[in-house]
This record gives structure tokens, sequence and C-alpha cells, in this order.
């Protein structure tokens, strides 16, 4: 998007024992110049010919605490962009309008979900009609490559998404088949509902939707994806829950992280599962929320 990114990430866990010296240097050298890995390399080879351990167990932690924690990372990113913007523009103070926000999603349904309201964001902000037209986006990227890859990396990524639930790990080569068509026609379900209404010459509600080949029928939009949820009645519309809920996924996933993190909650609340409402309601009673948003946001009606 113009003025904001949203990504949708899988953090893996630190490996049990953690980085050795080759990895944790390798890592470095993907975000510092040679220059400052080899001052690391210098205070490591001291650390280890002196055997203290505990010294090369504070050089690791000066850099492996932001890893594998999002939070940490953004933070360092956001302040590192920053004085990166503000020195090169001879500029200085806050350059960031919003703070970094996050939420913990599922595998299974609500990844799933979550990666299609992503992809769909170019089309309900009338930057494309066509998800597959917006080469920012993994969809995109997936169904067109890049100027350096064939989207391999994308159509992995998506296929996480989808197939996570299933213990599928990022392979691209189950994109073909069964995990393509059923994301497409999950984002298609999500362009056929972009609709706007009119009154027609004889007085009758007539339904204009974005693309040809669409139902234009409100009851053929309205029924659901083959007995699942109609994800397409709530993927149209700006859905807050997806950057609001803190949590988001079956009602025991989100009671377990409730549980995890009690001790941020008042004493009066017994339980952390809230259900969707308002544009996110088609999905209540199979997705739940950590935060009841007391916000309602209504449909919009969008230009056809």
């Amino acid at each position: 998007m113009c003025n904001h990114i949203h990504l949708l990430l899988e953090v893996p866990p630190m490996p049990t024992g953690g980085l050795s010296d080759a990895q944790l240097l390798d890592r470095l050298g993907a975000i510092y110049n040679e220059a400052f890995v080899a001052i690391v390399v210098k205070e490591l080879q001291d650390a280890r010919s002196s055997e203290v351990d505990d010294r090369a167990n504070e050089i690791h932690q000066r850099f492996t605490y932001r890893m594998h924690d999002l939070s940490q990372f953004m933070k360092t990113l956001m302040q590192r962009f920053t004085q990166w913007f503000n020195r090169t523009r001879k500029r200085s103070g806050n350059l960031w309008e919003d703070a970094f926000k996050s939420v913990i999603v599922e595998d299974g349904i609500a990844a799933k979900t979550m990666a299609a309201y992503i992809d769909l964001n170019p089309v309900r902000a009338g930057m494309v009609e066509d998800p597959a037209e917006y080469r920012w986006s993994s969809y995109g990227e997936a169904i067109g490559g890049g100027a350096k890859g064939n989207g391999k990396t994308a159509r992995a990524g998506l296929v996480r998404a989808l197939r996570a639930h299933q213990g599928i790990s990022a392979d691209a080569s189950h994109w073909e088949g069964d995990v393509a068509k059923e994301y497409r026609k999950l984002l298609m379900e999500g362009i056929a509902g972009r609709v706007s209404e009119r009154v027609g010459r004889e007085g009758e509600t007539v339904l204009k939707t974005w693309r040809k080949g669409i139902p234009r029928n409100r009851a053929d939009m309205e029924k659901s994806n083959d007995g699942e949820i109609p994800l397409g009645r709530m993927l149209r519309f700006r859905v807050r829950y997806f950057t609001a809920g803190a949590v988001i996924g079956s009602r025991e996933f989100v009671n377990a992280a409730f549980e995890n993190s009690r001790e941020r909650s008042g004493a009066r609340r017994k339980d952390g599962a809230r259900k969707l409402k308002g544009t996110a309601s088609p999905a209540a009673g199979h997705l739940w929320s950590l935060r009841d948003l007391k916000v309602d946001i209504e449909p919009r009606v969008n230009p056809g």
C-alpha cells in the first residue's frame, strides 16, 4: 500500500542451544557492513581464546535478544530507518505516524483468512481490480514472479499459510493444484462482494460488480464457500480485528493465549475469546478474538 504495509509472518523459535558463532555472524552479515562484523568476529575470538564463556554469551545476547522476537525486531528496524532517513534528508524528529501493531494468528482458517485479507487490500483501495495485478503482494508475486525470480518464495509462503495446520512446510511444490485453486476461489469471493447498489430505470435495485464473470445476484454472492465460512462477505470490507484483535483463531487458541498473558487483563475477566462483530460477523463462531472491539465498523458500499 502507499502509506503502510501488512505482513503475515511466521516467527520460528530460536534453535535449541542457541546459535553457533558462525550462525550469528552469518545473520549479522545480512544487516551490517563488513567492518562492523569484523569487530564482532574479533570480540568472539578473544572471548573464546580466553575461555570465558560468559563473555561470549554476552556478545551473542547483544544481538539475539531481538532475533525470533518480532516486537524487538520492529523496534530496531523503525529506529534505524528513522535515523537513516533523518540523516540523509537533514531532518529530525519522529517519522512514523503510528506505532507498530501485531496480531497473533492461528494456523488454519485464521491464517488463510488473514492472507486473503492482506492480498485483497489493493482491491479494497481501488488500486487494482484483481489481486494478481498488484505485484507488491504475495499473490501478485506468486502469479507473476519477480524480476529476479519466478515467485517461488511467494508461493511457498502461501502454501504455509493455507496448509500449516496440516503440518506442511513452506514448500512451493505444493502450490500447483488444490492450494492455488482454493486460494484463488477465496480471493474471487472477496472481489465478488465488492458491489454497489443503484436504482434502475424501473425502480429495481441493480447490482454492479467490479469484474465480468462474477455472480451479479446478491443471493449467489452470499452463498458460503462449499459449506465453509462465507468469507467473501467479510473480506470485501475493512476488518479491524485483523489489525487490532491481538489474537485471532479458534476459541481454544485464543483462550490459551489469554491464560499465557493473564496478568495483562483485569481480575474480573474469566476467559479470553470474544466473538467477532460488525464486518467480521460472518466468521463469528469459527474465529475468535482476544479483544472485544467496542467500535462497530459498518459495511461501506464501494463504487463499482
